[in-house]
């Protein structure tokens, strides 16, 4: 019994040592990203230049943390560029996140930007001036009006939209953006149909139907014979009278 003691704290000894040497890691949670703000993105990845800027803007803008934004030289020479902002609001909600890019969308749009640079969201977004071909236009920034306490409609009254229609056009791009996924994701799917079709050129083709027979034209029927009159009874003959007899 003395001999086991000894023994069993020396493999306990042993066993600590071997975990001393290895590295405890701690379960993480993985967060992925939920399903209305991979629509958002999906939505605004051509407005904001690119799928990562769309989910650094949706992020951001979910959680009140900063957004970074890129974007890369283009044809015309453009050089890349990029920046940093922290939203002026606080956390928002998916909707009110689609309503405040919306409305900077809209915003940049009437400027004739379609194709806005990191800065310019930043603008449309936070406040700022941004440079077109007609000149400079400060941007009051729907994040920052918002702040401010002031309603999404009054916001969208001041920069000249009706809140109503600057949503339903979200919504209309929203509904385009899916049904390019949709496309996108079943364009495969219809090769291989297609190609399985092919690939059963060795049967006979289908055998056309026959023309249908038409039906011969009824025939009509014979005219009814119309009955002949009836003939009137000749008159009832009425007795003679009763002859009385003589009595007796």
């Amino acid at each position: 019994m003395g001999m086991k003691r000894p023994m069993l704290a020396l493999v306990t000894a042993s066993i600590l040592l071997a975990f001393a040497g290895t590295p405890v890691f701690a379960q993480v949670a993985t967060t992925t990203s939920s399903k209305p703000a991979t629509d958002l993105a999906t939505t605004y990845s051509t407005f904001a230049g690119s799928d990562a800027n769309a989910t650094a803007l949706v992020s951001g803008l979910r959680t009140g943390k900063s957004i970074t934004l890129t974007s890369t030289s283009d044809a015309t020479g453009t050089p890349a560029s990029s920046t940093t902002f922290t939203p002026a609001t606080s956390q928002l909600g998916y909707g009110n996140v689609n309503i405040a890019l919306a409305l900077a969308k809209a915003e940049l749009t009437k400027l004739g930007i379609t194709d806005p640079t990191p800065a310019q969201l930043e603008a449309a977004l936070n406040g700022g001036s941004v440079t077109t071909s007609t000149g400079t236009t400060a941007l009051p920034g729907v994040l920052q009006m918002r702040s401010e306490g002031q309603g999404w409609g009054v916001i969208a009254k001041t920069l000249g939209f009706n809140l109503g229609a600057v949503i339903s056009a979200s919504k209309t791009d929203k509904s385009a953006a899916a049904a390019e996924r949709r496309a996108d994701a079943g364009k495969g799917q219809r090769d291989v149909r297609v190609e399985k079709v092919n690939s059963n050129s060795g049967r006979p083709e289908k055998v056309e139907r026959l023309a249908k027979v038409e039906r011969p034209e009824k025939i009509e029927r014979p005219e009814r014979v119309e009955r002949p009159e009836r003939v009137e009874r000749p008159e009832r003959v009425e007795r003679p009278e009763r002859i009385e007899r003589p009595k007796r």
